[in-house]
């Protein structure tokens, strides 16, 4: 178990939901925590939810703008030092259709869902390996997992952020730098309402009154998903016990098993070649699942 006391965390989209989640539990190990957000308005509502004595501080920015984003890096290791655990979660979703998904809903979610990942492992990974110490843990989704219809640009981002993460994995546990996809499943949390940040210029959307229903959260029964706080509590515990999938619900243990039997079983059944498998060992047998694996046996008393 990792210590986190006195270590900085710097969270995307934490100023609600899921992300506020993961600031209270971050806070409550005694880390210091720097909530980035684009809304200040939620920003504002987030900081007094915090006990006395917590170290947490808001600033804005939207992920997709790399140098704001590069300029808050800097400020934020100034104020608070240098950034142990980065978060990337920031998120927003549009619903229909694949048909009608415009170029703006495209270019809209994957530039936030993918692209604020991307920069943010662009920007601190060099800092974390020039330390040699950190932890990265990207929000994905069990969409990312088990595609359902209806969310096409979506699940796209998030099947993405989990071969990032599992790719980024396999570099980095070397040089003692943990990283975890986080796929959870339904969460309380403001995603419904992601489209009042959609910039004006992306405003163009083929899904009208689709979304729309999407956005009123009508049509979502909010309490049979979980609270924010305690899937925070995941992500940190995921966090310390350096869990490379950090998953939720599990109501989604089926579907996830028989998406794996369904590729294991997708595999020819032709003779293999062993000197490619002994020339390129690295494409076809990764050891980062096999120690997971053994991980989460000894974590759950399976060992």
């Amino acid at each position: 178990m990792t210590d986190l006391s006195n270590k900085v965390a710097f969270i995307t989209g934490g100023a609600s939901g899921i992300g506020l989640g993961i600031a209270h539990a971050a806070a409550k190990a005694g880390m210091k925590v720097a909530i980035a957000d684009i809304r200040q308005d939620h920003i504002d509502a987030a900081l007094p939810t915090f006990p006395a004595g917590a170290e947490v501080r808001g600033y804005k920015l939207d992920v997709t703008d790399r140098a704001a984003y590069e300029a808050l890096a800097d400020q934020v290791e100034k104020d608070l030092g240098p950034v142990w655990l980065l978060v990337n979660n920031a998120g927003v979703a549009v619903a229909g259709p694949a048909h009608l998904a415009s170029w703006a809903d495209w270019d809209w979610t994957m530039g936030v869902n993918l692209g604020g990942v991307i920069n943010g492992v662009k920007i601190f990974l060099p800092r974390l390996v020039e330390r040699k110490t950190g932890h990265i843990v990207s929000t994905a989704s069990m969409s990312g997992l088990l595609p359902h219809p209806g969310t096409i640009t979506y699940t796209t981002a998030k099947a993405a952020i989990i071969g990032m993460m599992e790719s980024l994995a396999s570099e980095l546990g070397p040089q003692g730098i943990g990283v975890s996809a986080f796929c959870p499943g339904p969460v309380q949390s403001d995603i419904h309402n992601s489209g009042e940040t959609r910039p004006a210029h992306m405003a163009d959307t083929g899904y009208g009154d689709t979304d729309k229903r999407r956005q009123s959260g009508g049509a979502m029964k909010q309490h049979l998903f979980k609270p924010a706080d305690e899937i925070g509590e995941r992500v940190i515990e995921g966090v310390k016990n350096n869990e490379l999938y950090l998953l939720t619900h599990s109501e989604f243990a089926d579907g996830v098993k028989a998406r794996a039997e369904a590729i294991v079983a997708s595999v020819p059944t032709i003779p293999q070649n062993e000197e490619l498998k002994s020339t390129y060992g690295m494409l076809v047998w990764n050891p980062i699942h096999k120690a997971e694996r053994e991980r989460q046996d000894k974590l759950k008393g399976r060992a």
